[in-house]
């Protein structure tokens, strides 16, 4: 009988999110199962006030104090749901029974570098399942979670007057810059809107944010820099929709059933990471993208500029149905 299990997911924000499906239901489907996770440090906030967790370990820069403390718990089986070297180093090291999950990276090289589409029509948090297949442990389909920890909720009292009746979250951030959505396709949709906005983003977004908001007045709220990670899902909970990059906090955004507009640049849904919101869920999405581009995808991951120097990916998308689509989700979202 399991007893005690290990999952294993380094980084980052938006894949650690997409496995708490799995997490619920190892802890809701196997009697009395002590569910243990580990994840670098930087991502703890994700994490430390999910309810289904046992225990999270931290991983820093190295393993060796890190293995024998995991040895010493005596684990009855390992879930890698990272699948690299790193996870493979430590599932070697513990000796225990394991399950991993398809990755296809082979599928994925073939689509962005031969335009040979291979990839089944999967989303990402079903492959995970997979790997808990031999436990006959099944996706509930209730979505994921996100559970922000005691102490980070942005009160609404805090946010300008302009913004305490009800705002648009615009994520404007994203590891890449072929994953951004341009500054001026970001303006145009935020002055088309009839609710003001808050910008999410990191340090590294601040000045994109200004600009954004200079061109935008005072409808427009740059809190890019100024909230960690769960003041930001903080945000994105209250928000009455949300416009977002393929980053972090567009899985947050569907944790929280929230009506989204996903933009695509150089990656596409079709990799299975797009927003997973199954049946039941009260929110609706719309993936912005520009479909019959030969060049895209370019990467799975993204790059610092378009190598096609064009960047049509982004630039051709077209904002009428962003802000159509979001405009018509307020009334609604109004009166619930």
């Amino acid at each position: 009988m399991v007893k005690r299990i290990l999952i294993i997911r380094f980084s980052s924000i938006g894949d650690i999110v997409l496995t708490t499906p799995v997490v619920r239901c190892l802890k809701q489907q196997i009697p009395g199962v002590e569910l243990h996770y580990l994840t670098k440090k930087q991502f703890h906030p994700l994490l430390e006030a999910n309810p289904y967790i046992d225990k999270i370990w931290l991983y820093q820069h190295d393993f060796k104090a890190l293995i024998p403390q995991l040895k010493s718990k005596g684990f009855d089986y390992i879930i890698d749901l990272h699948k690299n070297y790193r996870s493979g180093f430590v599932v070697r090291q513990l000796g225990v029974r394991h399950a991993s999950f398809p990755k296809l990276n082979i599928r994925k090289w073939l689509l962005v570098n031969l335009k040979v589409d291979l990839l089944p029509k999967v989303h990402i948090v079903d492959r995970y399942f997979e790997a808990v297949a031999s436990m006959a442990v099944k996706n509930d389909l209730k979505g994921l979670d996100y559970f922000i920890p005691e102490g980070s909720d942005v009160p609404t009292v805090n946010l300008p007057e302009t913004h305490q009746q009800g705002f648009i979250a615009a994520v404007i951030g994203g590891k890449h810059n072929t994953k951004i959505f341009p500054v001026d396709k970001v303006i145009e949709v935020c002055l088309k809107l009839k609710q003001p906005v808050i910008l999410l983003g990191g340090n590294e977004d601040v000045e994109r944010g200004e600009v954004i908001a200079a061109a935008c007045g005072r409808k427009v709220f740059n809190s890019c820099g100024r909230y960690s990670i769960s003041q930001s899902a903080s945000l994105v909970k209250q928000s009455m929709a949300v416009l977002t990059n393929d980053t972090g906090l567009m899985h947050v955004a569907a944790a929280f059933g929230k009506h989204v507009v996903s933009v695509w640049g150089n990656t596409i849904p079709g990799f299975g990471m797009y927003p997973y919101m199954p049946g039941g869920s009260t929110g609706d999405t719309l993936m912005a993208e520009v479909k019959e581009l030969s060049c895209r995808p370019c990467s799975k991951i993204g790059y610092e500029k378009c190598p096609k120097k064009h960047f049509r990916c982004m630039h051709n998308i077209e904002t009428a149905p962003i802000f159509e689509f979001l405009n018509s989700k307020l009334p609604s979202i109004a009166k619930s």
